[in-house]
C-alpha cells in the first residue's frame, strides 16, 4: 500500500530492497498500462481487416523516433530531479521540470508539422504496401499530430520519477488506459451510438486517454502539494538549465534513435515479406513490449535510486540497487522466456485467427524467447548509467550493437543468406545478449560513479 500511495520518496536510508520494492511496484504497473495501450489497439485492430495491424506496427516504427525523444528528455529530467532530490533541493527540481517540459513542448511542434504533409510518404518508405498506405495513412497523421500527449506523458513521469514519486506516474497511465480500453471497441467497432471508424478509432481512443492521462498529471504538478510545485512562472525559458537538460537528454534521445533506427530498418525488411507475415511479425513484437515495458520499471527504478544515492553521496548503495534490480529483471524475463517457448502460439491465436500471421508471430517468439534473459541486464545496467547522468556510454554501446551488429547481421542472413525473416529474429536476440555482455564489462569499471549534473 504504501508501494501504491508513493508515501517514501526519499530512497537514500534504509533497506535496498524496500527501496527497490516500493520504487519498482509502481514502476512496473505503470509500464503494465503502457504496453496495455499496445495489446488493447492490437486485439481490435485485428478484427479490422488484414494489413490494419502492419500500418499500425509501420505507425509505431515512424513514431519510435518521437518515443526516442520523449524518453531522451524523459531520462535527463529524472537523472537531474533524482540528482537534485538526493541533495533536498526540490526547488531546483522544480526549475528543471517546467524547462524539460518547455522542450518537449517545442519538440512536438516540429514533428506535427511533419506528420501533417508526410504520413503517407513515411509509410511507403517504411515498405507499407501503396494501397493499404493510400487507404490508413490518416491514422499514421493523427498519431504523429497529436504527438504532444505522448510528448508530455513521457516527460512528465519523468519529473515524477526522478522525485521518487513513482505512484502519480503509474496512475496517470492508468486513467489513461482505463480510457483507451473503453473507447476502443466503441470507435474501432462502431458500438451504439459511436461511428464505426476502424483504424482511426484505435488513433482517436489512444489520444483521447493520453490527453486526459496529461491533465491529471498538471493536476499534480500544480497542486503545489508535491515535491515538484510547477508555477506559470517557472515556464520562462533559461537557457543555463535548458542547456543542462538537453546535454544529458541528448545521449539518452540518441540512445532510442539509435535503437528506433534499427527497428525502422528491421521492420522494413519484415514488410517485403508480405502483408499477412508482417501481422504475424507486428502483433508478436506487441506482445513482447507487454512483457519488456513492465521491466523498464524496474530498470527505472534502478536510474532513480542511482541519481537520489549519487546525490547523497553514496555511490556504493547506488550501485548494489543496480545489481539487484538487474537480478530481479533476470527472473521476470526468465519467466517471460519459457511462456514464449511453450505458449507463443496460443498467445498469438488470441490477437489474429489468421494462420500464416500465427505461424510467423509463433516463430518471432520463440527465438526471442532463446536469448530473452540477456535483456534483463542490458535493460537495468543501460538505466542505471543514464540515471547517473552517463548518457555517452550506452549510445556509444548502442552504436556498436545495433548500428555495426544488428543490422547488418538481420540483412545478410534475410537476403543473402536467405533465411527471411528468421535472420530478422536471430540477428535482434544475439545482439541485446551482446549489449548485455558490454554493459556488464563496463559498468564494473565504476566511471559512472564519478559524473556530475
Amino acid at each position: 500500500m504504501q508501494a501504491f500511495r508513493g508515501d517514501i520518496k526519499d530512497f537514500t536510508t534504509g533497506s535496498i530492497n524496500r527501496a527497490i520494492f516500493l520504487l519498482a511496484v509502481p514502476m512496473v504497473f505503470e509500464m503494465v498500462f503502457e504496453s496495455s495501450f499496445a495489446l488493447v489497439d492490437i486485439y481490435f485492430v485485428n478484427k479490422v481487416k488484414t494489413g490494419a495491424v502492419s500500418i499500425v506496427g509501420l505507425t509505431e516504427a515512424s513514431l519510435s523516433i518521437l518515443y526516442s525523444l520523449a524518453w531522451g528528455i524523459a531520462m535527463g529530467a529524472t537523472a537531474l530531479i533524482a540528482r537534485r532530490a538526493g541533495e533536498k533541493d526540490f526547488k531546483a527540481a522544480s526549475h528543471m521540470a517546467a524547462q524539460a517540459i518547455l522542450i518537449a513542448v517545442v519538440f512536438s511542434v516540429v514533428i506535427s508539422i511533419v506528420g501533417i504533409f508526410f504520413s503517407k510518404e513515411i509509410l511507403l518508405m517504411l515498405g507499407a504496401d501503396k494501397a493499404v498506405a493510400a487507404e490508413h495513412y490518416r491514422f499514421t497523421q493523427l498519431m504523429l499530430v497529436s504527438n504532444i500527449v505522448i510528448m508530455l506523458l513521457f516527460v512528465n513521469n519523468g519529473i515524477f520519477r526522478g522525485v521518487g514519486d513513482a505512484s502519480i506516474a503509474m496512475k496517470a497511465l492508468i486513467v489513461a488506459n482505463i480510457i483507451n480500453i473503453i473507447l476502443d471497441p466503441l470507435l474501432i467497432m462502431g458500438y451504439g451510438p459511436f461511428p464505426k471508424m476502424g483504424l482511426m478509432g484505435a488513433a482517436v481512443a489512444t489520444t483521447i486517454g493520453r490527453s486526459i492521462g496529461v491533465l491529471y498529471q498538471f493536476w499534480h504538478l500544480f497542486n503545489k502539494k508535491g515535491l515538484i510545485k510547477l508555477t506559470l512562472k517557472l515556464f520562462v525559458a533559461k537557457m543555463n538549465m535548458i542547456k543542462n537538460i538537453l546535454n544529458t537528454s541528448f545521449g539518452a534521445m540518441f540512445q532510442f534513435i539509435i535503437g528506433s533506427c534499427s527497428w525502422m530498418f528491421l521492420a522494413a525488411i519484415v514488410a517485403k515479406s508480405g502483408v499477412e507475415k508482417a501481422d504475424g511479425y507486428f502483433t508478436a513484437i506487441r506482445i513482447c513490449i507487454f512483457t519488456i515495458l513492465p521491466a523498464w520499471g524496474i530498470a527505472n527504478a534502478a536510474a532513480t535510486l542511482v541519481g537520489q544515492n549519487l546525490g547523497a553521496k553514496q555511490p556504493d548503495r547506488a550501485e548494489k540497487s543496480v545489481w539487484r534490480s538487474a537480478f530481479l529483471a533476470l527472473i521476470f524475463f526468465a519467466f517471460v522466456a519459457l511462456v514464449f517457448f511453450f505458449f507463443g502460439e496460443n498467445l498469438m491465436r488470441f490477437f489474429t485467427t489468421n494462420e500464416i500471421s500465427v505461424k510467423e508471430g509463433k516463430l518471432c517468439l520463440n527465438i526471442l524467447s532463446i536469448g530473452y534473459m540477456f535483456f534483463a541486464y542490458g535493460m537495468v545496467l543501460t538505466q542505471a548509467f543514464n540515471g547517473a547522468g552517463d548518457t555517452k556510454t550506452p549510445t556509444y554501446i548502442n552504436i556498436v550493437v545495433f548500428w555495426l551488429l544488428q543490422i547488418p547481421i538481420a540483412y545478410f542472413m534475410a537476403t543473402y543468406l536467405k533465411m527471411g525473416t528468421i535472420g530478422v529474429y536471430v540477428a535482434i536476440g544475439l545482439s541485446e545478449s551482446i549489449l548485455a555482455l558490454i554493459s556488464i564489462v563496463i559498468f564494473r569499471q565504476g566511471k559512472w560513479k564519478f559524473v556530475k549534473v
